[in-house]
């Protein structure tokens, strides 16, 4: 280990942390010295080198004691981290969970500041030390005084004196440096994550990529949706646009309407981010088939996309009844299926929607959803539609699978009979939702659902 590695920015670093444990210590040593004092019959215990000991090792105690405190590990680590080297990921995030993990920052706190204490007493005591040293040959005052430097008169040269201090300086140094450096090592052991904070670590980030998911479903859904609809009905207007103005008027209408809800909608999906609720203060509220399925329907047919639905809301005649979260992820499921419909599908679309009993079970009820019509396999859409082909993998039908499982729901897409289906079955009651929260996300925050033996990004015909 060469003398400038002693002394390069990573050790001075490790050198101010140890004077820091140090500071640290010097409360609970000035209150073990007057301990130790009393217990002394009133003795100073500063004065006596014995009771100086006596006070630093029932400092220590007080301070393990003191370790157990939750923010001590986080604050070790800040410190290791800033002034140590040590890489963050080895280092633990938050306060200690479980009794191994306090114990270990215990352990952590008492030799940070045990060790810190030894160097900062060294360092404060031999470098004053040394520099007298140093000047012993110029001063000659010095080599008379009665600090203990007598003895460099007579027999011994007092330019020896300068060797002794830079041997105290280098004493000081080497201490420092393998404190320093046994700090580091030991850090992620102490300090490292436990199992605990390993479960509490990846609960944290499959919760996030489980936001992060639901946000791009529900981007997925309304923009893109939107922006479908936008763009066949433009490409409609265009076409009439000499010799059908009303039509155009009403697609100019349903533009504007259609990219007015898809700017509330998206202010509520922004309002995930910034509060974490979608129903944040002045963001709109999400769609339900109650309230927005009969526009969702008018607007698709103004893009030229016929829909011939077989609504069937079971004996209140109303969507109204349907528990909310089932009628928002339903309306979103529509939606999807309708998009696809009019990017990727030709013809009329058949819309089935129906609140029936459970198969095998009376008691129980479901809401299921089919849409039929046929694909387009033809070589001139892009021509027709005025569009480039997209042939990049979408998420939609991930979605819709993702949507129904979260429910404990099921999704099946392809192709039967030359026409393309999609069928989504949604529990309604709230037994069978809350089993299905336990089993349908996997590790990674995504939904698996049942796609009728078609992966939903692999389907035949386009669809996405």
């Amino acid at each position: 280990m060469g003398m400038a590695r002693l002394l390069d920015g990573r050790a001075r670093l490790r050198w101010v942390h140890q004077i820091l444990g140090g500071a640290l210590l010097m409360p609970y040593f000035l209150l073990a010295s007057v301990a130790v004092g009393v217990v002394a019959d009133g003795r100073n215990a500063l004065a006596s080198f014995p009771l100086f000991l006596a006070s630093y090792a029932v400092a220590l105690p007080l301070a393990t004691v003191t370790g157990l405190f939750p923010l001590v590990r986080p604050l070790s680590v800040t410190a290791v981290r800033s002034l140590c080297g040590v890489p963050g990921e080895r280092l633990a995030e938050g306060p200690a969970r479980g009794r191994a993990a306090r114990g270990r920052a215990c352990a952590w706190w008492t030799l940070h500041l045990g060790l810190g204490a030894l160097v900062s007493g060294m360092t404060l005591a031999a470098t004053p030390m040394a520099v007298v040293l140093l000047t012993v040959p110029f001063v000659t005052r010095l080599r008379k005084a009665e600090l203990g430097l007598g003895w460099f008169s007579g027999q011994v040269s007092p330019y020896l004196a300068p060797l002794l201090g830079l041997l105290l300086m280098a004493a000081v140094v080497l201490c420092a440096a393998g404190a320093g450096a046994l700090l580091a090592r030991v850090a992620p052991v102490l300090l490292g994550p436990t199992p605990a904070d390993r479960l509490a670590a990846a609960e944290e980030r499959a919760a996030d990529l489980a936001v992060r998911n639901r946000l791009a479903r529900e981007l997925h859904d309304s923009v893109g949706h939107a922006l479908s609809a936008v763009t066949l009905q433009a490409v409609a207007a265009r076409r009439v646009l000499d010799t059908d103005p009303e039509f155009v008027r009403e697609a100019l209408a349903a533009i504007e309407d259609t990219t007015r809800r898809t700017v509330g909608e998206l202010d509520a999906v922004l309002g995930l981010l910034r509060d974490g609720d979608a129903a944040g203060t002045g963001t709109a509220p999400a769609p339900t088939l109650h309230t927005d399925l009969a526009g969702l329907l008018d607007r698709t047919r103004a893009a030229g996309t016929q829909v011939a639905e077989r609504l069937r809301p079971g004996p209140s005649g109303s969507w109204e009844q349907l528990p909310a979260i089932v009628s928002r992820e339903a309306y979103r499921i529509v939606q999807e299926g309708l998009s696809n419909a009019m990017k990727h599908g030709e013809g009329p679309v058949e819309l089935g929607m129906a609140v029936r009993p459970a198969p095998g079970d009376e008691d129980r009820r479901e809401l299921e959803i089919t849409m039929t019509n046929r694909p387009d396999r033809s070589t001139g859409r892009a021509e027709r539609t005025g569009r480039a082909e997209r042939t990049g993998g979408g998420r939609g039908l991930h979605g819709t699978a993702e949507r129904a499982a979260l429910l404990g729901g099921t999704v099946e897409a392809g192709e039967h009979g030359g026409r393309w289906r999609l069928r989504a079955v949604l529990p309604l009651t709230g037994a069978d939702r809350e089993r299905a929260t336990g089993s349908t996300a996997d590790g990674g925050g995504r939904a698996t659902a049942d796609t009728g033996g078609h992966a939903p990004a692999e389907t035949t015909g386009g669809r996405r």
